[in-house]
């Protein structure tokens, strides 16, 4: 027979503990045109979180030919996605 046991705590955050959160593509797409009015791709999200180290799972959707052209994330979107990672502080 199994017991439980309910438990609450009671605490107040430390400020010298830096809570990191995530966000989905979706959630940082969204915020970015609500804020600035702009759409971005996922594939400029992933750049730009590539660029500050966030690590990301092996992309299935790669190109089928090598040295296939790919986009980069033109300066004004990427400064509006590092704004949105600041927002859901992720950097």
């Amino acid at each position: 027979m199994s017991k439980s046991i309910d438990v609450y705590l009671d605490y107040e955050p430390s400020p010298d503990i830096e809570v990191k959160c995530d966000a989905a593509y979706t959630e940082i797409k969204e915020w970015v045109l609500e804020k600035y009015g702009m759409k971005v791709s996922s594939l400029y999200v992933a750049q730009v979180k590539q660029k500050h180290g966030i690590i990301e799972r092996e992309n299935y959707n790669k190109p089928k030919t090598e040295g296939a052209k790919v986009p980069h994330c033109p300066p004004e979107k990427a400064a509006a996605i590092e704004n949105a990672l600041r927002h859901f502080k992720m950097i």
